[in-house]
């Protein structure tokens, strides 16, 4: 078989011109930042229990029966305990949404017994819907939900501080904006697509994000490196073009990179059940607008800052990117 392995389908080496078409790239990009951004405070990110407090539980009947959600909605909310939401997921034991199994979250008032609360709403649903089958209680009270909204933020905030400072200490200052203008490029419309598709923001949101912000600083690493050793073989040739051929470089390897990923996560968003499909759907948006952005945001913005070619005249010395990095 002459075309296996399959890799050979694949362009060895490509001239593709990126920068070209990098003026549309940036218009999308800041039109996608500016609603993403805005989609944050109308309507809002779809706090989940972690953030503002509450109570969820897990609520199932045996396979081949169904839950009246109606019913069930309409008991918990004559308790008027505050908001209530109701959320038909897939059964555990073969992942499968036959209307047995719901998620059921709360409120849990201020000054109130959270036990005594959850044991109400028990009540008020074994009555509404027939004997059930209650696990996976979880309580968060407003005052240790509020201090994990602002820890989230604090390590959101750290990493992308921490990363600017990796790439100031690696590289030149432009290369730095360029990388931290991505990054925040990547998790920003991260969180326009939880508000998009109104995933449940908590933490394992915030861990997802962080993984973001390490896969897409990796993947611009790698393209930051082929572009400061091309600029030390080709000292004459256009900055543009020593871009151009630098992404052209790695652009296989970011491909492979990609797709291997993304063919991870797919597999969790399906299997994973309900409580990763968010985490996995985040992830996976993470990692295509990071290979994205390494593109078409990172290494642009070198271009329009511009290099002092004259900073990067030590001879030419190869860089080891390591064998994973390679096309």
């Amino acid at each position: 078989m002459t075309w296996w392995p399959l890799i050979k389908v694949l362009p060895q080496k490509t001239n593709l011109h990126f920068v070209k078409y990098a003026r549309y790239a940036a218009v999308l990009s800041v039109v996608l930042c500016i609603a993403s951004i805005v989609s944050c405070f109308y309507p809002g990110l779809n706090l989940g229990i972690d953030f503002r407090g509450g109570a969820s539980m897990e609520v199932s009947k045996p396979a081949g029966q169904t839950i009246d959600f109606d019913a069930l909605r309409g008991s918990v909310n004559d308790l008027d305990i505050g908001d209530v939401g109701v959320q038909g997921i897939a059964r555990r034991d073969n992942n499968i949404d036959d209307g047995s199994t719901a998620i059921v979250r709360f409120q849990v008032p201020e000054g109130r017994d959270q036990t005594q609360v959850v044991q109400q709403v028990e009540s008020a649903i074994t009555q509404a819907v027939g004997e059930v089958r209650y696990s996976g209680v979880e309580v968060v009270g407003s005052k240790v939900s509020g201090e994990l909204f602002t820890s989230g933020l604090l390590a959101l905030g750290s990493a992308i501080v921490l990363m600017f400072a990796y790439i100031w200490f690696r590289f030149e200052p432009q290369f730095g904006f360029g990388a931290v203008a991505g990054l925040l490029h990547d998790v920003i419309l991260t969180f326009g697509l939880i508000v998009l598709l109104r995933l449940e923001f908590s933490l394992n949101m915030v861990a997802a994000i962080l993984t973001v912000i390490g896969y897409s600083m990796n993947d611009t690493v790698v393209v930051f490196d082929r572009l400061r050793e091309n600029l030390r073989k080709y000292k004459t040739m256009p900055l543009r073009d020593v871009i151009d051929l630098s992404l052209n470089e790695t652009l296989t390897r970011t491909i492979i990179t990609g797709v291997t990923a993304v063919m991870v996560l797919a597999a969790l968003a399906v299997f994973g059940g309900e409580a990763l499909r968010g985490f996995s759907l985040a992830l996976m948006f993470g990692i295509i607008v990071g290979t994205y952005s390494s593109i078409y945001v990172g290494a642009p913005i070198i271009l329009l800052w511009g290099v002092k070619r004259g900073e990067i005249g030590e001879e030419a010395k190869p860089v080891k990117l390591g064998m994973a990095s390679r096309p």
